[in-house]
């Protein structure tokens, strides 16, 4: 089962819901968390940043797809990287203690794989998929 961490919000470029680096990233330059939080989350996507690749893919197609309204890719974790998930789980607390509800997806199945590595998958999301 693949993992996914996900906001109430809904994304414009894949029309999933958000996932959590957004709206961590978000609350981190909005002016809601303490001095506290914020040193917490830099330290989080700085841990992430050294150790889970940026993926090189979001779209099967060229740029150009955007036009023709083609849906951005969305990522998602793989159960056997468990420290990822760990950290996340932080990223999770913070973004839950400042009111953002966040809920956890499973799935065997996650579209169509346009980029994949050892901790990660980024997927295009398809019909047949609950989300």
């Amino acid at each position: 089962m693949y993992l996914r961490f996900v906001t109430a919000e809904i994304d414009r470029a894949s029309r999933v819901e958000t996932g959590v680096f957004s709206a961590a990233y978000d609350l981190y330059y909005g002016e809601e968390l303490t001095a506290y939080e914020k040193a917490w989350l830099r330290d989080i996507f700085d841990w992430f940043d050294e150790y889970l690749k940026e993926p090189t893919r979001f779209r099967r197609y060229s740029r150009s797809s955007r036009r023709t309204g083609r849906r951005s890719a969305v990522c998602w974790f793989k159960p056997t990287a468990r420290e990822h998930l760990a950290r996340l789980h932080e990223m999770v607390f913070v973004l839950e203690e400042n009111g953002v509800p966040v809920r956890h997806i499973k799935s065997p199945k996650v579209g169509y794989v346009v980029y994949e590595d050892e901790h990660q998958v980024v997927a295009e999301p398809v019909a047949d998929i609950c989300f």
